[in-house]
């Protein structure tokens, strides 16, 4: 019930409906058998049950105690105006319905008289005058199923329709999910809704699919470029469904609802194959879900694609030729560092040499490649995987993080006796991968011996090139950058006019701009006597490391990126 239970208890006493001994009985019961706080509430529900009275006696008494009159909502039939005027949301959150208009009247069925907030709130949302008439919670409820629930597939139709009129349109992609089951009828239209939602996010370029359950609304967010981008949201009863489907899809369990799950999904999209990861998590008001969109072809990008220009490229790719040793990229959650791994090792891959990998979890399936699943439930860590690669003699070895001792001791290791590592370590530049090491609990001397080169990430946006203009940007900007006025006499700055193809926003794709800390002996010998971070980062420059801030101006200078792009995802130099 939603009235104020000890209220209606009293007053089926007062009307003789139910004796006192029953309600005291009921409420002692209830109290054992439930640890909730709302025993009257309990209490009300097992009466019913138990037959003592009936919802429709209790709907009697309330209406005789304050005038009202009892509606019968199966000699109902109300029009369409009537429903868009009071929507779903508002019918299911107050329990009520509408019965008719009338001279800026609406009247409403309700079950709470009680409740004059709600019925308050109702007036202002709809501009009219509320008069009410007192139903059944069930009658109320099974009204609201049969009338609103009718429109569900319209109003998919509806979203799919607004999403596409949306700049950027294109041809819609076929989404087919490989190993799916068979749908009914019931079903179709929230499984048509979740393939619009994949294949738009697709055709956005999207790297992820944010899935948010929030009050009073289910919001549906794209990461395009790094930056959420809101869509059309689905209605929030659809929320279950929703959620439900994609539980489904993704191969874990509909019914477990109170803890975190991880799934995948493979789906054909056009002639592309991708891999949707899916991670849920129980929040306040429902499931959220995030689907990460691993594109294969995400893979094939050549370095140059990658943002390095021509000296750091080659650079990079003496380093990655190394017979052995410990190459590591260094930066946060989301800037770059699996993709600059996978082109790294695409590049070298060839019949003659034997590449293992350690992930978790394998984002990307790589032809050539031995790939190994992290399962930490088998005793198949980082560490322990590790091990057991060593005994497959390979020439390169890549470990997903280095998060421990005993994996950075093996990774080590293994760097010292002719094998080439690669890995990812979680540092806001590239010196202080040296230090979080040694943190770790790796000797100095053995980083020094085992370390060749430290590439420090980050990604902005790249300016899109259909409608990139010649642009002159604000001079204060520039200052904070540190561009000196020769450079900006040379320069050639762009900016994104706003069009079709990059929905608006003036960029279309990410570039990343990088520092590369590359070993030599006076950064070894510096290492092993332990030098402070300060120390190994002014030496470094003095050799020629380009800092992260100062490639991001590169780029800028070059018409790439713009200003507050490097701004944003760059400290200062200065020390």
């Amino acid at each position: 019930m939603t009235t104020s239970d000890d209220f209606v208890l009293q007053l089926l006493i007062d009307k003789d409906i139910v004796d006192a001994v029953s309600v005291e009985r009921a409420r002692a019961t209830v109290a054992e058998e439930s640890e909730e706080a709302e025993v009257d509430s309990l209490a009300l529900e097992r009466l019913i049950k138990d037959q003592k009275f009936t919802q429709g006696q209790v709907a009697q008494a309330l209406a005789d105690e304050f005038s009202m009159e009892v509606v019968n909502l199966n000699e109902v039939r109300v029009t369409g105006e009537l429903l868009e005027l009071v929507p779903y949301d508002l019918a299911s959150r107050y329990k009520v319905f509408p019965l008719e208009m009338d001279d800026g009247e609406l009247q409403l069925a309700i079950c709470d008289p009680l409740d004059m907030d709600g019925i308050d709130s109702i007036s202002h949302v709809v501009q009219r005058t509320v008069v009410s008439r007192v139903a059944t919670l069930e009658a109320i409820e099974q009204a609201i199923h049969q009338y609103y629930e009718g429109a569900q597939v319209g109003e998919v139709e509806e979203i799919f329709e607004g999403i596409h009129e949306g700049e950027g349109k294109e041809e819609g992609l076929e989404v087919k999910v490989l190993d799916d089951t068979e749908a009914s009828e019931e079903e179709a239209p929230i499984i048509k809704y979740v393939q619009m939602v994949i294949s738009e996010a697709i055709k956005r370029r999207a790297s992820d699919i944010h899935m948010e359950p929030l009050e009073k609304r289910f919001r549906v967010r794209y990461r395009v470029d790094g930056v959420l981008h809101e869509v059309e949201n689905p209605p929030k009863r659809l929320q279950p469904s929703i959620v439900s489907r994609i539980k489904l899809m993704s191969n874990v369990s509909i019914a477990e609802k109170r803890v975190p799950q991880d799934g995948r999904i493979s789906i054909e999209v056009g002639e592309k194959d991708i891999d949707l990861r899916v991670s849920t998590l129980p929040t306040a008001y429902g499931e959220s879900i995030v689907m990460r969109i691993l594109d294969k072809e995400g893979l094939r990008l050549g370095l140059p694609e990658l943002g390095f220009f021509s000296d750091d490229q080659a650079a990079f790719e003496r380093i990655i030729s190394m017979p052995d040793g410990i190459f590591l990229v260094t930066g946060p959650t989301g800037s770059g560092k699996s993709t600059t791994l996978y082109s790294a090792l695409n590049y070298i891959n060839h019949p003659d040499r034997k590449i293992i990998t350690v992930e978790d979890p394998v984002e990307y399936e790589m032809v050539g490649i031995n790939q190994v699943q992290v399962r930490r439930d088998v005793g198949m860590t980082f560490s322990a995987a590790l091990r057991s690669m060593l005994r497959q003699a390979p020439n390169i070895i890549m470990v997903g993080e280095i998060r421990d001792m005993e994996t950075a001791e093996i990774a080590v290791n293994a760097s010292l006796t002719g094998h080439m590592v690669f890995s990812t370590l979680h540092t806001n530049d590239a010196p202080s991968a040296v230090s979080r090491l040694v943190d770790i609990g790796i000797k100095p001397f053995l980083v020094s011996a085992a370390l060749r080169a430290v590439l420090a990430q980050r990604l902005v946006r790249r300016i899109c090139p259909d409608c990139k203009q010649p642009d002159e940007p604000d001079e204060r900007l520039l200052n904070s950058l540190g561009i000196r006025q020769d450079q900006i006499m040379e320069a050639t700055f762009k900016s994104g006019k706003g069009c079709p193809k990059c929905v608006g926003t003036g960029f279309r794709g990410r570039v990343g701009i990088f520092e590369m800390f590359t070993m030599n002996e006076e950064l070894q010998q510096m290492i092993y006597e332990e030098a402070s971070l300060v120390m190994l980062r002014n030496k470094a420059r003095e050799i020629g490391m380009r800092t992260m801030r100062e490639d991001g101006i590169r780029k800028v200078l070059a018409g790439v990126t713009t200003p507050n792009e490097v701004l944003h995802a760059t400290v200062s130099d200065a020390e």
